[in-house]
């Protein structure tokens, strides 16, 4: 198990938003409560104990636009999320996969990545890349991580009193990696090896945690995990995780599964203009709120621990 140290935080002052407009109720298990806010400025909460920014499916491609996706704007919209968060004391930025879209040669899908990490890399200093399909579709796992930095497709660390999750579901049935074009994006998979990795590290902390993850765990669709509950049970029996945060169908969605927030964000490369855009900072609050600042599509969030549970 590795746990990764953090930066100093990057950033001067926070552009959050305002008021709280209730959307959700109690949650059937009666441990948090969910709540949606309209997207306003608000200024800096100082009960705020650490923040970081969220981002997701930039699928950036020098191609034209098809369908809704329009890969090249992602440029300019990562442009306008970049003077946000660097404008808010971030801790880390995590990028919930997609980041870029697949081509057709591994030369070209390099190519891709290389000029939207050019942008995404000065950002912040510290960063976590959670692999999606179409970041290995073409490219092997090793080839993205390489390129980007990062040592491991899925890990662990520790920063304010909270500890952090990313997983890789780019797996087929078979326990297979996704890469060179041999999987299929609904045959999606936590391998049973990194479902054992990921019950012992939460056994490892008495810290609150948050997860990441590109495919969705709540979801029994195509765009869910296809062994999603087997990862649920794990992060239910911990008692220890407050929130997943996810990607992959491109939509606002929350909901709660066994005690567990699961918070989808919007596609960053969805319609076209800026005003299409869709990024989030997330603040954690020393009463136990976790609150989601959307700006653009994306959707404001605020849920609250009412009874934490003991560790498991």
């Amino acid at each position: 198990m590795s746990h990764h140290p953090l930066p100093e935080p990057i950033g001067r002052r926070a552009f959050l938003a305002e008021g709280v407009l209730l959307l959700g109720s109690a949650s059937m298990t009666g441990q948090t409560t969910i709540a949606a806010s309209a997207l306003r400025g608000r200024s800096r909460d100082e009960r705020s104990v650490l923040r970081f920014g969220l981002i997701t499916d930039l699928h950036y491609a020098d191609k034209p636009p098809a369908g809704s996706r329009h890969y090249r704007e992602t440029l300019s919209k990562l442009a306008e999320a970049a003077e946000r968060f660097q404008q808010t004391k971030l801790d880390f930025l995590v990028e919930l996969g997609d980041l870029i879209d697949a081509a057709e040669s591994v030369e070209v899908e390099l190519g891709y990545l290389d000029r939207i990490d050019q942008s995404f890399s000065k950002i912040a200093e510290r960063r976590v890349y959670v692999l999606g399909n179409h970041c290995v579709d073409t490219l092997t796992k090793e080839e993205f991580l390489g390129r980007v930095g990062q040592e491991r497709s899925f890990g662990s660390f520790d920063a304010g009193g909270f500890h952090f999750v990313w997983l890789d579901s780019c797996f087929r049935s078979d326990g297979e990696p996704y890469g060179r074009k041999n999987s299929v994006w609904t045959d999606a998979n936590v391998p049973e090896s990194e479902r054992d990795w990921l019950r012992d590290d939460l056994a490892a902390t008495e810290l609150p945690t948050i997860i990441f993850a590109h495919q969705r765990l709540d979801d029994p669709g195509p765009h869910g995990v296809r062994n999603a509950e087997q990862v649920r049970e794990i992060l239910e029996a911990s008692g220890k995780v407050r929130a997943v945060f996810q990607g992959h169908s491109h939509q606002n969605d929350l909901r709660e599964i066994g005690g567990i927030p699961y918070c989808t964000l919007v596609a960053m490369v969805e319609g076209s203009g800026l005003d299409q855009n869709g990024y989030a900072v997330v603040e954690l609050l020393d009463d136990g709120t976790i609150r989601v600042d959307g700006f653009r599509r994306q959707a404001d969030y605020a849920w609250q621990e009412e009874a934490r549970p003991g560790a498991g």
